[in-house]
């Protein structure tokens, strides 16, 4: 069944409408389909973000429970939360927003066949996952699954060993790569390394799915294979008359996957990022998936995705921005993002001195 959300009637005084420039209107006016946002350090990009959601339920109709609001991190899921409930004047019994990984959870977890796993399916914490991979590691030359190279013999089971692994591992599903993928890259490549570590994958999902566990990254591999077939697609499209993504710049190939599936063929699909903070590589975030959003997310006639890139910085002076706009011009990037649009995002222009100091967000009590 799909997430319900209950309105309070008692809901809290309207909070005011803040004062948008003409680039943020230009995103809150978007008449829909797929959108990407350019936002550079201080432009407002969760203003924009939160206004965007609430002009969806106040002027387009569409209830809370029909918009899905995406981000990386609890902290960020829980103040956009707040910032929209609180624009809407509304409280909800489930969150406007949330991360990934949370999604991707509830997404497994309803639609689990209650006949596959004995138990519900449990998310494994980073601490779990580094212990079973370690003794994983020390018995796999005994098991002879995995024929590890001579040379590793002597790292089986050690720390670090286990942390390469692991991202090896991690960064095979995050592209969408099986076992056997992994295997037949390492034999074609002459790396018996990776074709042992496809082998190990193998013997390594074999011991989640008996205890009923997932894996960040199994997860959200599990979540795209659910969301790619038919008929959970038509309930997700079903359900969600729009999306949208916060700091869109780092998500992973299978993240992309699952954003096609739910939201893609011309949807209502908003994500904002900047791909010059795209610092997450060695976690699996790809900066492609930004440059290359409107070609990989087409309007339904075909045309490329709209970008929009937001025009005035709040946060710092001319000179600051100056600065960083030189550090960041030394960036070299390539992508289906039109050359004068993302000129406007490298080099918005400077505040006027005279401008009002950006409003302050609440404050929040320490819990």
């Amino acid at each position: 069944m799909p997430i319900t959300y209950h309105l309070d009637s008692s809901a809290r005084p309207p909070s005011v409408a803040p004062t948008l420039d003409a680039s943020q209107r230009e995103v809150i006016d978007h008449p829909g389909g797929p959108l990407l946002v350019l936002a550079g350090p201080g432009t407002g990009k969760t203003t924009t973000l939160v206004e965007a959601v609430v002009d969806r339920v106040e002027r387009r109709g569409l209830r809370p429970d029909q918009l899905l609001v995406l981000t990386f991190s609890r902290k960020a899921a829980e103040e956009l939360r707040d910032r929209i409930t609180g624009r809407l004047s509304r409280t909800c019994a489930s969150p406007m927003s949330s991360t990934f990984h949370s999604f991707c959870y509830a997404l497994v977890r309803r639609y689990q066949p209650a006949e596959l796993y004995a138990d519900p399916m449990r998310l494994l914490s980073a601490p779990e996952q580094d212990v079973l991979l370690r003794e994983l590691l020390r018995h796999s030359r005994e098991s002879g699954q995995a024929a590890w190279p001579a040379s590793l013999h002597s790292a089986l089971g050690t720390r670090g060993f286990a942390r390469e692994v692991h991202a090896v591992l991690s960064r095979a599903r995050e592209v969408g790569l099986d076992p056997d993928d992994l295997t037949r890259i390492g034999v074609e490549s002459d790396r018996p390394a990776w074709a042992a570590a496809g082998a190990f994958m193998r013997e390594y999902l074999q011991v989640l799915d008996f205890e009923s566990s997932l894996d960040y990254a199994e997860l959200v591999h599990r979540a795209v294979l659910l969301a790619e077939s038919a008929d959970v697609q038509r309930e997700l499209r079903g359900q969600f008359g729009a999306v949208f993504v916060d700091e869109y710049q780092d998500t992973d190939p299978n993240q992309v996957r699952l954003l096609q599936a739910i939201a893609g063929d011309g949807r209502d699909l908003v994500v904002v990022g900047d791909p010059d903070q795209s610092i997450y590589a060695f976690r699996g975030a790809d900066v492609r998936g930004i440059l290359d959003f409107p070609a990989q997310f087409r309007h339904a006639d075909g045309r490329p995705g709209d970008v929009v890139a937001l025009g005035t910085t709040r946060r710092f002076g001319a000179r600051l921005l100056a600065a960083s706009r030189r550090v960041a011009g030394a960036i070299g990037v390539r992508g289906s993002i039109d050359a004068a649009t993302f000129q406007r995002f490298r080099n918005p222009p400077s505040p006027s001195p005279s401008a009002p100091p950006p409003t302050p967000l609440p404050r929040r009590r320490c819990r």
